[in-house]
C-alpha cells in the first residue's frame, strides 16, 4: 500500500484540524476562564489561532494538502480540480478532528469553566463556538452572515495567492507560516462582528462538543435565535467568492512558462 494513501489523507485532515482547535479553542478557554485578563486577551487569541493554523497545516500538508477547513476543500473542488469524491470525507475528517479537540479542551478546562460559569451559559459558550458580536447584543444575524462571507473570501483569495506556484509564493516550506499570519490578520481586523470562524468545521465541531457536554443553548445566539448555520453557510459562500475572484482576476493572467502550478490536494495548505 502506498504511504500516501487515501486513509492517510483523511487522517492528516483529522489531526491537522485537531491541532488547530487545540490551540484555538484552548486559548479562548484560557482567556474566558480568567476574566481579569491575567491569562491573555484578544491579541493572544488571534495569535494562538494563527499558530494553530501553521502547525495544523504542517501536520497535514504533505499528505492531504492541509485544507483543515471545509470552505477550502469546497473552493478547491470548484476551482482547482480537487476530486469531488473526496470532498465529503475530507469535511467529515475535519469536523471530527475539531469535535475531538474541543472535547479535550472541555475536559481539561472543566473545573475552571464550572468556577466562572457553573450554569454553562452564553458567557462560556464563546469558548467553543462563535456568536454575533462575540456574545454582546447589537450585531444582527444578517451582519454576522455577511461578515463571515467577507472574512472567508479574504482568506481564500490570499491562500490561493500564497500557494499558486506561478505567483511568487513563499520560498521553501514557509507557506503555512504565511497562511497562519493571514489568519492572525483576519482575527485582528475582522473579529468583532462574528468571531471570525471562517471555517465551518472549526465552529460546528466544537459547538456539537459543547452541546453534548451541558450547553443547551449551543445552537442559538445570545438572543435565542438559531445561529449555528451562519458560520457554516457564510464561510462556504465566502470561500467560493474569494477563490473565484483570484482565479478570474489574477490567476488567469499569471505566466505559465517558468513554473508548474501546485498540485491540487497535496501541497495546497489552508
Amino acid at each position: 500500500m502506498s504511504k500516501n494513501s487515501y486513509v492517510g489523507e483523511l487522517s492528516a485532515e483529522f489531526f491537522g484540524t485537531m491541532i488547530l482547535i487545540l490551540f484555538g479553542v484552548g486559548v479562548v478557554a484560557q482567556v474566558v476562564t480568567a476574566p481579569d485578563g491575567s491569562m491573555g486577551d484578544h491579541d493572544s487569541i488571534a495569535w494562538a489561532w494563527g499558530i494553530g493554523v501553521i502547525l495544523g497545516v504542517y501536520v497535514s500538508g504533505r499528505l492531504s494538502g492541509g485544507h483543515i477547513n471545509p470552505a477550502v476543500t469546497i473552493a478547491f473542488a470548484v476551482f482547482s480540480g480537487f476530486p469531488w469524491r473526496k470532498v465529503g470525507p475530507y469535511i467529515l475528517a475535519q469536523t471530527l478532528g475539531a469535535f475531538v479537540a474541543a472535547l479535550i479542551v472541555r475536559v481539561v478546562y472543566a473545573d475552571l469553566i464550572a468556577k466562572v460559569d457553573p450554569e454553562h451559559t452564553i458567557d462560556s459558550q464563546l469558548i467553543f463556538s462563535t456568536l454575533p458580536g462575540n456574545g454582546v447584543e447589537g450585531v444582527s444575524i444578517g451582519t454576522a452572515f455577511f461578515d463571515q462571507i467577507v472574512g472567508t473570501a479574504i482568506l481564500l483569495f490570499l491562500v490561493c495567492a500564497v500557494v499558486n506556484a506561478r505567483n511568487n509564493p513563499p520560498l521553501s516550506n514557509l507557506a503555512p507560516v504565511v497562511i497562519g499570519l493571514i489568519v492572525v490578520g483576519i482575527g485582528m481586523a475582522w473579529g468583532g462582528n462574528a468571531g471570525y470562524a471562517i471555517n465551518p468545521a472549526r465552529d460546528f465541531g466544537p459547538r456539537l462538543a459543547s452541546f453534548i457536554t451541558g450547553y443547551e443553548t449551543a445552537w442559538l445566539d445570545q438572543t435565542g435565535t438559531l445561529y449555528f448555520w451562519v458560520p457554516i453557510i457564510g464561510p462556504i459562500i465566502g470561500g467560493l467568492i474569494g477563490a473565484g475572484l483570484f482565479q478570474f482576476l489574477v490567476a488567469r493572467y499569471l505566466p505559465t512558462d517558468d513554473a508548474t502550478p501546485t498540485p491540487v490536494g497535496r501541497d495546497i495548505p489552508q
